[in-house]
């Protein structure tokens, strides 16, 4: 018991040191054309996509298809932190993935009808840790990340699952 209690208290360290994607987007540097912003701002939108796509199909999509968030799985508890650290690192990576294809007119066009998907998202994470609904979570998550991903790839920028360690999602 103690050890979930410290989990939850890093995993909400966590997502409040994640909380603010601004100083992830970058300041546009002055220095730059057009066109190289544009490719920064793709960059930084697959980085970020990918980040959050590895994370929820490492901890909550996968386990989810493994039955591990089933009631008298083995490890349950400690697989439902883990989902609701993932699942609060995905948002934050989808948040600032979505303001950096502001910085591509083509890539910002393709992200913008997801908008409503990411922001659908922001509770889901308090619902993985308590395993209200895990599977039903799981679902959405991997439907909004296929969106992402899809949307990357119709605007010349492909996303890959980059799955991140746990340390790297505050955990």
């Amino acid at each position: 018991m103690v050890v979930a209690f410290l989990l939850c208290g890093a995993l909400l360290a966590g997502t409040t040191a994640c909380g603010s994607s601004d100083n992830d987007a970058g300041a546009d540097p002055s220095s730059t054309s057009t066109a190289e912003q544009q490719k920064f701002a793709k960059a930084r939108f697959v980085a970020n996509a990918g980040l959050a796509a590895g994370a929820a199909y490492q901890w909550i999509i996968k386990p989810a298809r493994d039955g591990k968030f089933k009631a008298g799985a083995d490890g349950r508890k400690f697989t439902l932190v883990k989902a609701g650290l993932a699942g609060a690192f995905a948002y934050n990576r989808l948040k600032a993935a979505a303001k950096n294809a502001e910085g591509d007119p083509l890539l910002s066009k393709a992200v913008a009808p997801l908008a409503a998907g990411i922001e659908s998202l922001k509770d889901l994470p308090a619902k993985l840790r308590k395993g209200d609904g895990a599977d039903d979570v799981a679902g959405v998550f991997d439907d909004v990340i296929n969106s992402v991903k899809d949307a990357g790839k119709d605007a010349g920028a492909p996303v890959e699952n980059k799955v991140p360690s746990l340390s790297q999602m505050g955990g």
